[in-house]
């Protein structure tokens, strides 16, 4: 699965995005990766990926756990997939493209909601 989402990286952000070829938007990238890594479809809104899955403190994140922040002044507005080592991978904003970054950013620190882990157990 982690695979799958380094091979997302470069790709440019979509609003509505979920694929190689559109583009992706956060949470079309989540979405995008487990449903080709796993066979399980998630929720296509952050809110609704937020629902799923068990709660993870923040110094519990394995790889593959979904992180979440208030980004548009409402909680859980934005996602990305931890890779472990203290870093995340989303797909940030328009003009910009899917990439890497600190979860120790001031920026994110600030705007952090929680986490969740899929059971991806097949």
């Amino acid at each position: 699965m982690l695979f799958r989402v380094l091979s997302s990286i470069g790709v440019d952000y979509k609003f509505g995005g979920a694929s190689h070829a559109t583009g992706f938007d956060c949470s079309g990238l989540v979405a995008h990766v487990f449903r080709e890594g796993y066979g399980i479809a998630l929720p296509r809104h952050t809110l609704g990926q937020s629902q799923v899955g068990q709660p993870v403190p923040p110094g519990d994140l394995k790889p593959g756990d979904l992180v979440f922040y208030n980004t548009l002044n409402r909680p859980y507005s934005h996602v990305g997939i931890y890779l472990g080592d203290g870093r995340f991978i989303h797909a940030p904003r328009t003009g910009s493209a899917v990439r890497i970054e600190s979860l120790k950013s001031a920026y994110w620190t600030k705007r952090w909601n929680g986490a969740r882990r899929i059971d991806v157990r097949l």
